[in-house]
């Protein structure tokens, strides 16, 4: 007697998303310095029919909500934890900015190991590329 192959998580949502005609996801990477250039580049995704998730906050700049030092260090480990699922939902990651610091080298790594498409605004900076 066979039996049926399980689908993995994933699986089961991408044809949750393929039933339900949900667009393709595409998250946003990068350097919150590029918040600007983020923005720009969710407007023009939105516009052309893409769903986009992107960070929503952004720590280097001043705010109540992480002014406490130790709740911005608590904060940051769940927003960290909070974009790596956006990274799980997504379809494809589109990377701003022309310069990649340890936490978006993360991302692109997680990312990669997850098999998603990553691309960038500027290739060059793409660690894959670097001698």
């Amino acid at each position: 007697m066979s039996y049926p192959e399980l689908l993995t998580p994933e699986e089961k949502l991408a044809h949750a998303k393929e039933r339900l005609s949900i667009p393709e996801i595409v998250v946003i990477c990068g350097s919150t310095r590029f918040m600007d250039a983020m923005i720009a580049a969710d407007q023009e995704l939105t516009f052309a029919g893409h769903i986009v998730v992107k960070p929503g906050c952004d720590m280097k700049t001043p705010h109540p909500l992480w002014a406490d030092p130790a709740e911005a260090a608590a904060a940051k480990e769940r927003l960290d934890d909070l974009h790596r699922a956006k990274i799980r939902l997504a379809d494809r990651v589109l990377v701003v900015g022309d310069y990649i610091g340890d936490s978006t080298s993360a991302e692109i790594a997680y990312a990669r190991s997850l098999g998603k498409a990553v691309d960038f605004t500027h290739p060059e900076v793409d660690p894959a590329r670097q001698p």
